[in-house]
């Protein structure tokens, strides 16, 4: 995936962590930045089933979800019955389409006229989204927000980097020819399913547990914050440590696993207070204040 999404090393590394976490990733940032590439290169490093829902202001539930067929009253699925489902620029779709995908991504199911229909035990969402300040989009609701494990920012690169990604064109390198990426697949569903119950028995001690606890509880009585993170939070971030561990070859989480990953996962799920959002504060900013306060376990 680094050989061809050049120069977003911690996204790509964050949307690793959550794959093999079971979690859902949601990619922010301006048009151009290759988040759907990075998608789609892992996608073709997987041989598992891949859609991509193109989010538009009129696109349906029902467009997503799959109907029940008025005649033959068989359920015809949609394209959200995928390993791996790519919303793209989700916040362009409004808010009762982009709930349709809350079922999914919690329980693992769509329910349709009643009846319930299980999704893929690899079902993935991959949502990427410009910023809110954008003309046409509509901001994701916190119910919805809390369900991605983590939100992965997608910037700008650096300019050698950015001469890197020119030359490759001229080399051949085409976004929308996969055939030039140069990705083979490395593990097929099954794969997947075996390292995301590797990384589940990942040794997780009461103090690293603690460690989370008071850096989710932390961001509740922030006065630089109005809406902390939710319970479900610090089991993301446990999940997401676990998964960092196993990345890293160990079999244990250490505190910098927490550290490291605790903007990622929190950022989307706090609320900067109005006046300090206004002297440029972001969320990133005020978590990295809280992390400082609280006191990592030494071993």
């Amino acid at each position: 995936m680094r050989q061809v999404v050049l120069g977003q090393e911690a996204a790509t590394r964050e949307v690793l962590i959550c794959l093999l976490a079971r979690g859902h990733i949601l990619l922010e940032g301006v048009p151009g930045t290759a988040k759907t590439l990075l998608v789609r290169a892992l996608a073709l490093a997987l041989e598992a089933k891949f859609i991509r829902i193109q989010f538009t202001p009129d696109l349906m539930p029902a467009d997503i979800t799959g109907i029940t067929g008025a005649h033959e009253f068989t359920f015809r699925p949609g394209p959200i019955f995928a390993d791996l489902v790519l919303a793209d620029e989700i916040n362009r779709a409004p808010a009762k389409t982009q709930a349709a995908l809350l079922e999914a991504m919690q329980e693992r199911t769509v329910t349709v006229d009643g009846k319930s229909h299980p999704l893929p035990t690899t079902f993935t969402v991959f949502a990427t989204q410009n910023p809110i300040e954008f003309e046409g989009t509509y901001p994701l609701p916190e119910a919805e927000l809390d369900r991605f494990m983590v939100k992965a920012l997608v910037g700008y690169p650096a300019a050698p980097v950015e001469q890197g990604i020119l030359t490759r064109y001229v080399e051949g390198f085409e976004a929308d020819r996969p055939e030039t990426y140069g990705v083979t697949p490395v593990t097929n569903a099954a794969g997947l399913e075996r390292l995301r119950k590797a990384v589940e028995t990942v040794r997780v001690e009461p103090r690293i547990t603690g460690y989370i606890t008071a850096i989710v509880r932390a961001t509740r009585e922030a006065a630089s914050l109005t809406l902390g993170a939710s319970p479900r939070a610090g089991v993301a971030l446990l999940k997401a440590a676990r998964a960092a561990a196993f990345i890293e070859e160990r079999d244990y989480v250490i505190p910098d696993d927490v550290k490291l990953l605790a903007p990622a996962v929190l950022r989307h799920r706090v609320s900067v207070a109005p006046e300090l959002e206004l002297e440029g504060v972001t969320a990133d900013q005020a978590l990295k204040a809280i992390l400082d306060k609280t006191e990592a376990p030494t071993a």
